[in-house]
This record gives C-alpha cells, structure tokens and sequence, in this order.
C-alpha cells in the first residue's frame, strides 16, 4: 500500500509549508470527520482479520505523525507569531499614569499621622477615650467645678438624660455609662476637650506608674465661625513622673514645633495664664514672620497663640490616682486643626468639613505621603 507512503509524504511537505490558516484547512482535510486519513480509517472495518493486522497499524502511523507534524508546526508559528508582538508591542514603564488616583488624605488625617511620628520618637504613646463623656471625667476630675463657665449649655452639648424606670427608680447601672455604681443617673456630655483621656490613662496606670501620653481626637462644643466649628480636633499631651519640671514642659514643646514645622528658627514665648486643671498655667505663643503678606512660622517679627499648657495640678492628679506630693507632671493642648491651618496655609476652618473635592484635591495628600521623621513629616 505505497499509496500511504505517498499520501504522507504530502500531507507532510502541506503542513511544512503552511501558515495558521493554511494549517487549519490541512488539518481538516486530512483529520477532519470527511478528511482523507479519517476515510483510511473507516475502511479498518471491512478488512479481513489478517488484513486489519497489516493496515491498521500503517493507517495508525500515518494518522499519529500528520496529526503530531500539525501540533508541531502550530506550536512554531504560534511561538514566531508571539516573539514577533513582543518585539513590536513595547511598553514604557517610566512613563505616567494617564489620571492621578481620585482619592487623598484630608489634612487633619495626614497631621495626626505627623503628631504621632514627632511624639513617638520623644516616647510618647497614643492614647484614646470614649468621645461621649460622663461630666466628672470631662469637668470634676479636671477641677472644673460646677459653677464654672465652662458648663454653661451654651459651650457644652449635653445628652438628653435617660428616664427613670417605674416607681421612680433611675436607671440601674448596665454599662452604658448612663449609671454610676449605685444607680444614679449621671450627666453625659460630648466631650468638650480631650483632657478626659488625661484622668482615664492615670486611673488605669494606678497611681504608680510614669505617663508619657498624647490623646488626639475629635472634642464638641456650641461654636461656629471662620476659625471655630462645633466639632474639631485636638491633641492633648501629658507627662507624669517624679521630679518634671517647667524646664521639661519647655523642652517638650521647642522639640515639637520645631520638628512639626520643619525649622529650626522656631522661637516660643510662654505667658501665663489660667486653665483650672494645670498650676501654674501657660499660653504658648510662636513666633512668626511676614513672607509675601501672609503669616509663616518662624522668626519673631510677631508672636501667635498656639497652645495651652502648664503643670498639672494638684487636684487633678488626686482625682486620677496620684501622690502630687510625690509625683509631678505637666500637659498641653492644641487644635490640630490649627496646627494644619498654620502650616498648610489655609484660612477657613469651615471648608475642612464642607467636603469640597476641589478643596480636597488641593490640600490632600496622596495616599503614599507617609510622615517619617527620616523623610519629613511634611512629606
């Protein structure tokens, strides 16, 4: 049956010479339900025994090398086809990306991230407290008595006080922080400050431990206009331990500016004044300079209030579990907000909460700007 021997050879020399397309066609012509050695192979059932012997393998051995001469040549002109593309179809991965991400980080993000690093490397840890407080946290305990002004509704959002049960009983205490122990309501305020967060760490520290803390975190109080909204940010500090000074409270604060401003011709003025949970009491103004009609920081053409601090008093460290005759410390507290105002160039304190993409695109910060102190916090 030479006419096999023939037939291959062709089939062959067809495969070798064609393209993709061709390819297809061969293979259908030859393989394919009506294709010449699909035939040869239907005529394996009409054959003698002894014939189907003899045939059926060369039919075999035909199908099996067209069929592996087909595999090989598309695998070859697959691969060309490939190395050709890549050759021809570059890509330049120095180039930009067409459109920016759309998202950013809000300023008041991106300066709590930057207090943070600046205090972590001073060894101060962050703490945090409940934003709903109960008033002795929130006043009593800071030495803040009742008669002060800083109760009156109109600085401080109080929480409608929860009804009492039937027959006249308040209600008992279940761990809302609506109850104290014997089942007297108490008064629950939006925290107006973040100095509860003061007495909470030296209650849990139990009165033998030393602090160094900073609490930021979102305060309320009945206020609005170009620079007060009725929620906002602050960042509280404290330090307790034996033998703090006025001269570390200084030191402290120097050290802070001067890296959150990224200068080092910050200049601080302290005057006293008066807060009811530090004695004595100090208004911390930084000096600042005039660069093309507008306020920077640094130098001393004029001073600018921001922060207050001063040395814990007595009172307040009983209330949170210390010896003030042992123990010593002093705390600070500012609006983060203003810190971003001051540093970022804003000048309404309102558009941080409006929510204005295009205010947002401006003053955000990518997502990847990750304050450190090795790459600027400022980053």
């Amino acid at each position: 049956m030479t006419d096999l021997d023939q037939m291959k050879t062709d089939l062959l020399a067809s495969i070798g010479d064609a393209d993709l397309v061709r390819l297809e066609a061969v293979r259908v012509a030859a393989l394919g339900k009506s294709g010449s050695v699909t035939g040869l192979l239907k005529t394996l059932g009409g054959m003698s025994p002894e014939q189907r012997q003899v045939e059926g393998p060369r039919i075999q051995g035909l199908r099996e090398a067209v069929a592996g001469a087909i595999a090989a040549r598309r695998a070859m002109l697959e691969r060309a086809d490939l190395d050709r593309r890549l050759a021809s179809e570059t890509l330049d991965m120095t180039l930009p990306v067409d459109a920016a991400p759309m998202g950013t980080i809000h300023p008041v993000s991106q300066v709590m991230d930057e207090l943070a690093e600046i205090f972590a490397d001073l060894g101060f840890a962050v703490a945090t407290g409940p934003e709903i407080e109960d008033d002795w946290h929130n006043f009593t305990a800071l030495n803040i008595p009742e008669t002060h002004p800083a109760r009156a509704m109109h600085d401080t959002f109080y929480l409608k006080e929860p009804r009492a049960a039937e027959g006249g009983q308040n209600p008992p205490p279940d761990g809302d922080g609506f109850a104290d122990a014997a089942g007297r309501a108490k008064h629950m305020v939006l925290r107006t400050h973040t100095s509860p967060v003061q007495i909470r760490a030296m209650q849990a520290a139990g009165g033998d431990k030393p602090i160094r803390i900073i609490a930021p975190g979102r305060t309320y109080r009945s206020d609005s206009d170009a620079t007060h909204t009725p929620m906002f940010h602050q960042v509280e500090g404290l330090v307790i331990d034996k033998g703090i000074t006025l001269g570390h409270l200084k030191w402290t604060l120097e050290t802070f500016l001067k890296a959150f401003f990224e200068r080092d011709d910050v200049v601080l003025r302290l005057r006293p004044s008066y807060f009811p949970f530090t004695e004595p009491s100090a208004e911390v103004d930084v000096g600042f300079s005039i660069v093309n009609g507008k306020r920077v920081i640094g130098g001393a053409e004029g001073w600018m209030e921001v922060l207050g601090s001063g040395m814990v008093h007595p009172e307040v460290m009983i209330a949170g579990g210390y010896d003030p005759d042992e123990w010593q410390g002093f705390a600070f507290g500012c609006g983060i907000d203003r810190l971003a105002m001051l540093k970022y160039g804003m000048d309404d304190l309102r558009a941080f909460f409006d929510g204005d993409v295009r205010w947002l695109k401006h003053y955000g910060f990518a997502a990847l700007d990750v304050p450190t102190l090795s790459g600027g916090v400022g980053a």
